[in-house]
């Protein structure tokens, strides 16, 4: 896109990355990650001055992330063995690191969703009103969103869990599909009956390792 909202990373230093890497990334304040090719005109004019805006590579809607949602980021290198030229698995293998470091806490009804892309067209404005490969589900509510973005160097796969509920984002639309609020009705932390937030983070660290753990600043 050629508006200036700040990249959510610095991509050209990420595509340098040698090791499989894990990020963990946090905002101090509320803030709005668009989509790769979202225009920054879906939000109202007012609201994009009042709140911290960011741009991500990688498909889907904008996502309203907040200091103490579960922010993880997962880079692979092409060269790493976890690394998969198949789309659709690269996505399910994050989702099955999630549902493995949730499945103590929250029990073994957790589903990884395997097809494609599914949910309403104008409901795709926010990243968790659909249904994407490798996203997690319990009682068909959403728990866990996941994009990925692909380069030569790389997979990059991105994923949270929100500590609270999107309704936050619907002020922020310039326009509000109809039945939108009701798709984005997903699970949160404390829904879910996470207590530990951290005790989650350290279970979900060691899925899928090792990792190497690249020391704050990240490349944001």
């Amino acid at each position: 896109m050629s508006d200036d909202v700040t990249p959510l990373y610095d991509y050209d230093a990420l595509r340098r990355i040698a090791s499989a890497s894990l990020f963990e990334p946090r905002f101090d304040v509320p803030t709005v990650v668009l989509g790769s090719s979202q225009s920054i005109d879906v939000i109202r004019e007012k609201q994009r001055r009042a709140i911290q805006l960011r741009r991500r590579r990688g498909g889907g809607g904008l996502v309203l992330l907040q200091p103490d949602d579960l922010w993880v980021d997962w880079w692979i290198p092409a060269h790493d063995p976890r690394w998969d030229q198949d789309v659709r698995l690269s996505a399910r293998r994050a989702g099955f690191w999630w549902r493995d470091a949730l499945a103590p806490l929250v029990g073994s009804n957790l589903e990884v969703h395997d097809g494609p892309l599914e949910g309403e067209a104008s409901h795709q404005v926010i990243c968790f009103a659909g249904k994407g490969p490798g996203e997690v589900f319990f009682q068909d509510r959403k728990v866990v969103g996941v994009t990925q973005w692909r380069v030569r160097e790389g997979v990059l796969l991105s994923s949270v869990l929100h500590a609270h509920r999107s309704d936050d984002a619907l002020s922020l639309l310039d326009t509000i599909p109809d039945g939108l609020d009701a798709s984005i009705q997903h699970h949160t932390l404390s829904s879910l009956g996470v207590k530990d937030s951290a005790a989650l983070l350290s279970i979900l660290e060691t899925q899928g390792g090792p990792w190497n753990r690249p020391a704050p600043p990240y490349p944001l």
